[in-house]
């Protein structure tokens, strides 16, 4: 990764993931009067979308789109989002081993832009993956006690929050890389 950032130091380091949101509110750090018992809705239906989303290392900028599936055609949709995001500059994306990662559609993005390289993570290794965070923070705001009756609102919100707030990540700096720090927090 040194050489690619000597080499071309305006590179863009990405980290890739999924989520999927569903309707059903998932309980956490509930406060209620004394005596009384709280009221937590529950959907019985199995709706459900899912979410792209890809953070700049350094300086914690989302990019992100919503899916209701996650295959390879889709997975090729966003890398197109994010060289048209990131336009003219190399970028080096560090996503994981998903099935919907591979194929067709993945490699014709790849061949037709050379400027874009992936890494990707170690086999069952979430922790690793910057992106992770995003996720757990934009559920803390958004899914965690909601009071939402209909999935497109949640996931408006959702993607809302995801596409208006910078997540800074230590993961530069924490791998050894402080040289491509001197943006981040």
């Amino acid at each position: 990764m040194i050489d690619v950032a000597q080499d071309a130091p305006n590179t863009v380091f990405l980290a890739e993931d999924e989520a999927g949101l569903y309707l059903q509110a998932t309980t956490s750090h509930v406060w209620f009067p004394k005596g009384q018992t709280p009221i937590v809705r529950a959907d019985p239906g199995r709706a459900n979308t899912h979410f792209y989303g890809t953070l700049n290392l350094k300086t914690g900028e989302e990019i992100a789109m919503r899916s209701d599936s996650m295959n390879a055609e889709v997975s090729a949709q966003h890398l197109e989002m994010i060289l048209e995001a990131n336009p003219d500059v190399p970028i080096l994306l560090f996503w994981d081993r998903a099935p919907w990662h591979r194929g067709r559609a993945i490699d014709k993005v790849l061949e037709k832009n050379p400027r874009l390289e992936i890494i990707r993570f170690p086999p069952g290794c979430p922790e690793l993956n910057p992106q992770e965070h995003v996720w757990k923070t934009v559920r803390r705001t958004v899914s965690h006690n909601h009071i939402e009756t209909k999935l497109p609102e949640l996931a408006k919100r959702f993607l809302g929050k995801l596409n208006s707030s910078a997540f800074y990540s230590s993961f530069l700096r924490k791998y050894g890389y402080p040289i491509l720090c001197t943006n981040s927090i």
